[in-house]
């Protein structure tokens, strides 16, 4: 008994494997040989090498534009799937080498202009460095814009703050601080605004005059003129430009400069970009 009872599922499972596959399977089978041997076929394609004719320079760099177009896939992959963290990352290191180049470039610029300043005398300085010699030293080179018509405010800061006379004169070889009004020339050179801007000097001798013509438009171009040519005259460690209506605290301006004399490139003031006018 107990051999037939072992006996009996081995016929069970020998007419199991004799049935035959449903025609379902049959298709499904086939289906999937079929697929998989488009995938073969497209891998043998890819690894096929190059025809025996060709040039084995060419093929690396056909190697080379394959491996460069899945390294930028891969890489745009990874930027799209990855976290945002990191393409902001890229943004902003882009965004400083940009500033970077940048700064570069205005530095070239300014450095340009004050080799042709040089070239030309100073651009009309008051006291304009002579050729083969270097510019006399200072510790401030502080420059008044002002204009034709200001001659009271001009007064009133001789009366104040700007010293007159010898005491400018000591000001300027003792502390090495240099004060000068900055005033271009007009439409019509050698008229009667320049005449009397003329002897005003001749009197005072604390004009720093420059190649510009004068005018309310131009105030960016002038003050651009006024710091090449301050520049190019004296060699200074820091370059100051005020209007002709603020009363300087000079001892303070001083002072203050000093704290920053061992530090390169400092820029001291408000800069504002885009309009700062709220109404006429």
């Amino acid at each position: 008994m107990m051999a037939l009872t072992e006996r009996q599922p081995q016929s069970e499972k020998k007419a199991a494997r004799a049935r035959p596959m449903s025609a379902k399977a049959v298709v499904v089978l086939c289906a999937t040989s079929f697929f998989v041997g488009l995938l073969l076929s497209g891998r043998m394609t890819l690894l096929m090498p190059p025809p025996s004719g060709s040039v084995g320079a060419a093929s690396s760099g056909h190697g080379s534009r394959l491996s460069l177009f899945s390294d930028d896939c891969e890489h745009r992959h990874k930027l799209d799937e990855g976290n945002p963290n990191d393409i902001m990352n890229e943004v902003s290191r882009t965004h400083q080498a940009i500033q970077s180049l940048d700064k570069s470039v205005s530095s070239l610029e300014m450095e340009l202009a004050v080799e042709r300043a040089k070239q030309n005398g100073g651009l009309g300085a008051a006291v304009p460095s002579k050729r083969g010699r270097r510019p006399p030293r200072a510790f401030v080179v502080i420059g008044i814009n002002t204009a034709f018509s200001s001659k009271k405010r001009r007064d009133s800061l001789r009366d104040t703050w700007v010293p007159r006379g010898e005491r400018l004169r000591r000001l300027e070889e003792e502390k090495g601080v240099v004060v000068r009004f900055v005033i271009g020339h007009s439409a019509t050179p050698g008229g009667a605004l320049d005449r009397a801007i003329d002897v005003e000097d001749a009197e005072t001798r604390d004009f720093m005059r420059l190649d510009h013509v004068e005018g309310y438009h131009e105030l960016s171009s002038k003050t651009r003129t006024y710091f090449t040519a301050a520049v190019a005259t004296w060699d200074a460690d820091f370059y100051v430009k005020v209007d002709d209506d603020v009363h300087v605290n000079l001892g303070m301006l001083t002072s203050r400069l000093a704290r920053y004399r061992t530090r390169p490139r400092v820029y001291v003031g408000c800069m504002k970009s885009g309009p700062v006018l709220s109404q006429k």
